[in-house]
Formats: structure tokens, C-alpha cells, sequence
């Protein structure tokens, strides 16, 4: 009997010493189950570096484009004042610096022989041919018989004008009509003219010519015949280079 008690007092001693140690053991260490979170300034920052990317691309592809443009516009410039050059018939220029404000125009030129005055280039004939003839011989020239826009324009033809001579224009009267008209379609003012007194005359003169009479103190405008023979002024716009 009494060894029964001590059995069981043993056994129950085991199971609680057992319970025990199970009780008392430090816990296994929990697995961390927590998801990894992202960085959320890292797709602006990402977003940011892109459109900076993209800026500096449009930005050298702007200045290459503007770069490009204005080369191809130097070299087509070049490229229309060769031709212009090969098919003018004026090889010997002289020229002065262009003083004006046209862009990439650096001089200004006139052909060898020729008068420059404002923006045109005048030639003086010094032999005499009918108005015609005179008109056609300018045209050869790349111009036209000169047109006088006001009285400076007249004052510097009168003074590389021989006063023993005198000097088709590009004004006449086709018709007859009294309607003079300029051949470079110039509209006719009549406020900016310089006939001389009681001109123009006679219905069946229809060219004008400049001149100097000896019955007048100055230069001006006569009208005569178209089949007569005299000098004549041509005039063609300068030559921008």
C-alpha cells in the first residue's frame, strides 16, 4: 500500500516535473510575416529623371534643327547667287558696304560704268538711238530707261547729263492720249514731274526726253518724236551681296 502512494506520488512528480519543463522552455522565435514595403518616392523621382531626359532631347533637337535650317539657308542663298551670277551678263561689280538694315546683305553693288544712287544703278548712253531702240538696248542691260520718282532722282541724272545733249526717259504716250505712263508700271504723278514750260506739246510726240536748252536755265522734260535719235539713261536696281 504504501508503496502504491509512492508510485504515484513519483508518477505525478514526472508528469508535473514534465508539465513543467514544457511550461518553462523559452518560446521558438516568431517568423516575421511582414511584408517588405516599397520606397513611395522612388517612381517620382523616376518619373522626374524621365521628363528632365525628355526636356534636354527636345531642347538639343530644337537646336539642331535651327542650326541645320540656317545652314540650308546659307548654302541656298549661295547656291541662287551662283546661278544668278553665271546668267547675268554683269561680271564686273563695284561695290560698297551696305549700310542698311537687310539681313545677311553686307555690300551693295553696281556694274562697272554705271552711276549708283539710292537703290538703283544708272547708265548713261553716249551714243544716240531711237526711244525703241533705246528701251531694247537697256532691256539687254537687265534694265529699263530710267524712271524719275522725284526731284533729288532729277537732280543727280542732270548732273552726269551732258547739257549738249539730251536724254530719253522711260515715260511716253503710246496712244497719243495724253496718258503717260512709266515702263516700269510706276503710277504717272503729275505732282512729281519737271516739264518745261508750255510741255508736253504737240499730240503726235509721244516720248519724253530730259535736256537742257539754251533758251532755259535748267534741266527738264520735253516731249518729241519716238523715231528721233538721241542719248538715253538706263536704270536697274542694285545688287545686294
Amino acid at each position: 500500500m504504501a508503496s502504491e502512494i509512492t508510485y504515484a506520488e513519483v508518477r505525478f512528480k514526472n508528469e508535473l516535473k514534465s508539465s513543467g519543463t514544457n511550461s518553462d522552455s523559452p518560446a521558438a522565435p516568431k517568423e516575421n510575416t511582414t511584408p517588405l514595403k516599397s520606397n513611395p518616392a522612388f517612381p517620382k523621382l523616376l518619373l522626374g529623371s524621365l521628363l528632365i531626359l525628355f526636356l534636354l532631347l527636345a531642347i538639343l533637337f530644337f537646336v539642331a534643327f535651327i542650326i541645320f535650317f540656317n545652314k540650308y539657308s546659307q548654302l541656298l542663298e549661295e547656291k541662287n547667287y551662283k546661278i544668278s551670277t553665271k546668267t547675268s551678263i554683269h561680271t564686273n561689280l563695284k561695290c560698297v558696304r551696305n549700310n542698311s538694315t537687310m539681313e545677311g546683305k553686307v555690300w551693295t553693288c553696281c556694274p562697272e560704268k554705271w552711276k549708283s544712287f539710292s537703290s538703283s544703278c544708272y547708265f548713261f548712253s553716249t551714243d544716240a538711238k531711237s526711244w525703241n531702240d533705246s528701251q531694247e538696248n537697256c532691256s539687254r542691260m537687265e534694265a529699263h530707261l530710267v524712271v524719275i520718282n522725284n526731284k533729288e532722282e532729277q537732280d543727280f541724272l542732270t548732273q552726269n547729263m551732258d547739257k549738249n545733249a539730251a536724254y530719253f526717259m522711260g515715260l511716253s504716250d503710246p496712244e497719243g492720249e495724253g496718258r503717260w505712263q512709266w515702263v516700269d508700271q510706276t503710277p504717272y504723278n503729275q505732282s512729281a514731274t519737271f516739264w518745261h514750260p508750255g510741255e508736253p506739246s504737240h499730240s503726235e510726240e509721244h516720248c519724253v526726253i530730259v535736256n537742257h536748252p539754251s533758251t532755259s536755265l535748267q534741266w527738264g522734260w520735253n516731249n518729241i518724236l519716238c523715231k528721233d535719235r538721241q542719248r538715253s539713261v538706263c536704270e536697274m536696281m542694285k545688287i545686294y551681296l
